[in-house]
């Protein structure tokens, strides 16, 4: 018999925990894409991941989060709606305000964008991290936590700290160009589950001889 799979569809995949929800069937915003598996983790209300820990998201910019990511109690990623002016006096939004400030409405457009925000697979964000618009994570990283994440991370990158800096990568260069050309996390869900023990705790070794005919 054929090991069956986790259900990516499944909103608690943990039975009696509710503060666990995987997000890909959570979320509904287009503005949002998350791929299979990627889970976050809250006592105090997964299920309001999107209002309460995607924050400042009018558009267009997306955020990007892949498989098999785990993200930690409190992480949260600021969006492009959060820039204020910074060329005069005062950052302060009036139109915002309404009345006959918001007659000057156009004093809010062109603002900075630094684009969508995106999040390999296979990404650990610990408790309490911030990302900042724009910033690109790599596979495999580790995000410390309470970081404050302004710039991009290396694929398997650890980073920490305010602002969060780079602490060591995971593997050497020779040995992350294999990882990446393995890309267990497209591997087909059945051949997957089947090596489950080899993706947690094998050698890169372990990991290509067990990759699927055709993987380079």
């Amino acid at each position: 018999m054929s090991p069956v799979p986790a259900d990516p569809a499944l909103l608690h995949p943990m039975p009696g925990r509710p503060r666990v929800v995987q997000l890909k069937p959570l979320v509904k915003s287009g503005l949002i894409e998350v791929g299979e598996y990627s889970y976050y983790d809250d006592p105090d209300d997964a299920t309001a991941f999107e209002t309460r820990n995607v924050l400042y998201h009018y558009g267009p910019e997306k955020l990007v989060i892949g498989k098999f990511c785990a993200l930690g109690t409190g992480v949260r990623f600021i969006m492009n709606g959060a820039n204020h002016r910074m060329d005069g006096p005062s950052t302060f939004p009036f139109p915002t305000m309404g009345g006959s400030w918001a007659e000057h409405l156009d004093l809010l457009t062109g603002l900075p964008d630094r684009g969508d925000t995106v999040v390999g697979n296979d990404v650990w964000f610990g408790y309490h991290c911030m990302v900042m618009p724009g910033v690109r994570i790599g596979h495999g990283a580790i995000i410390g936590a309470g970081s404050v994440v302004v710039g991009d991370v290396p694929d398997y990158g650890i980073v920490g700290g305010n602002p969060a800096r780079l602490i060591r990568t995971r593997y050497d260069d020779a040995t992350i160009a294999r990882l990446l050309a393995v890309a267990w996390w497209d591997w087909p869900t059945e051949h997957l589950t089947r090596h489950i023990r080899t993706i947690m705790s094998g050698s890169v070794d372990d990991l290509e001889a067990a990759a699927p005919e055709g993987t380079s």
